[in-house]
């Protein structure tokens, strides 16, 4: 008899221990959005939607882009930080605008190496500079020359 007290005890004990973490909720519960620095139709917000359709598919709930341009990214940024620190509001961000923005702006609403936690890089984003034709330029010293 003794026996079965103690096993129902610890049955009982245990219930009260596994019921708050079976009470929580798998993440996502709820849609995300990703937000652009950008306008819509350039390739942040290209890659951004491409993104969102995979993610969604892949985590069975919606990501949605929302953009946020204005003022070299700094307005997304500040959206974005200000944002309940709960994982249903990311940022793609453009590294190099980010990095740059701590120097064009003497006042940031936001602290650019603490106010966010990177993630992963997502693409790369390759430039080139190009000339009419009739520039007779073939590399950026004769261009400027």
């Amino acid at each position: 008899m003794r026996f079965n007290q103690r096993l129902i005890a610890c049955v009982v004990s245990a219930f009260f221990f596994v019921l708050p973490a079976m009470a929580q909720d798998q993440y996502p519960t709820k849609p995300i959005r990703l937000v652009l620095s950008f306008d819509a139709g350039g390739i942040s917000d290209v890659l951004g939607r491409a993104l969102a359709a995979k993610i969604s598919g892949s985590i069975g709930q919606t990501m949605f882009v929302e953009n946020r341009p204005g003022a070299g990214s700094t307005v997304a940024a500040a959206y974005v930080a200000g944002a309940a620190p709960d994982g249903y509001t990311v940022w793609l961000q453009d590294l190099t605008a980010h990095a740059i923005n701590a120097s064009l702006y003497k006042k940031l609403q936001f602290d650019p190496l603490k106010s966010f936690a990177p993630v992963t890089l997502v693409a790369y984003s390759p430039l080139m500079l190009t000339v009419h034709p009739s520039i007779p330029a073939k590399s950026v010293s004769e261009l400027v020359t």
